[in-house]
């Protein structure tokens, strides 16, 4: 592990002529924050919390998505509106601010909000992994529902949510009043889109399918085949608005990414929920741990 005090960015090899970057850790408000070098991207870092991989950045290249749930979420951003049209953005949960630069480098002069409840997660990132100074991204270190709470009603053209905390979704960022309180905060034209993670019986994910119908009257969702078949743990991308969806453009770019996912929406969608009933404040629960085998080759 690096030393305290090591820039993320590496150390300087004098005999190659190269920056050679070290692993850094260091606890932070949930846990024990790891910093782990991309061997393969000079400017990226995997962000691990508790051994579990929480985000991939690439400092050098912020349009460069890895993990195959941060394309989809990707792909949502890109199909948001016209290329390069700025957006305002909440994102609820933070990570290493991935998506934020995203949107950042693909559309310039966006606004947007991080909502991150981890305050010593933020200030690692901060300065281990800076944000361009020229975006405009405001990051508050309060829960996720208390962040959404304080914004004015119309506000978000969309709103991500990639929350997790011992990498499982908190219970109170599952229920239909959660998302009533979503939707406020969106434009009419507005969309959700949330990361998700479940495995086999995928009750978990019924159930927000399910609870996201009672709130929204357009969905879609995104996942790899196994996970749909209920064979493994894994991502599953939530898509939600009012108006219709560009189910056919997404649908096109998630097929053609490097790990090939399904979407499926409309009755299929219906059909996958198997009557799963709608999640409240009163009866909702974390979503489901994942396996430790999840986790043993990163």
């Amino acid at each position: 592990m690096a030393r305290k005090g090591a820039p993320a960015k590496g150390r300087k090899d004098r005999t190659r002529g190269r920056e050679e970057r070290e692993p850094f850790a260091a606890p932070v408000d949930s846990g024990r924050a790891e910093l782990i070098p991309d061997r393969e991207r000079p400017d990226g870092w995997t962000l691990l919390l508790d051994g579990a991989p929480q985000s991939h950045v690439d400092l050098g290249d912020p349009a460069h998505l890895s993990f195959a749930y941060q394309r989809r979420l990707g792909h949502v951003i890109d199909l948001a509106a016209p290329p390069l049209q700025p957006l305002h953005v909440l994102h609820l949960g933070g990570g290493a601010f991935t998506l934020a630069r995203y949107a950042a480098a693909t559309r310039p002069r966006s606004t947007q909000q991080i909502v991150e409840i981890d305050a010593a997660l933020v200030r690692l990132v901060r300065e281990r992994l800076p944000l361009d100074p020229q975006a405009r991204v405001r990051v508050r270190s309060v829960d996720a529902r208390e962040g959404l709470a304080k914004l004015p009603d119309g506000w978000a053209d969309l709103v991500v949510a990639d929350v997790f905390s011992g990498a499982r979704t908190p219970a109170h960022l599952t229920s239909a009043e959660f998302l009533t309180d979503v939707r406020r905060v969106l434009k009419p034209s507005g969309q959700y889109a949330a990361n998700l993670a479940d495995g086999p019986p995928l009750a978990h994910l019924r159930g927000q399918v399910a609870t996201a119908a009672a709130v929204f009257p357009e969905l879609a969702l995104a996942a790899d085949p196994v996970v749909w078949r209920g064979r493994r743990f894994g991502n599953a991308v939530l898509l939600a608005s009012a108006l219709p969806l560009p189910v056919a453009e997404f649908t096109r770019r998630v097929a053609s990414d490097p790990h090939p996912g399904r979407v499926e929406h409309g009755r299929a969608l219906t059909d996958f929920t198997g009557g799963a009933a709608v999640v409240t404040d009163a009866a909702a629960k974390p979503s489901s741990a994942p396996p430790p085998s999840v986790f043993e080759d990163l």
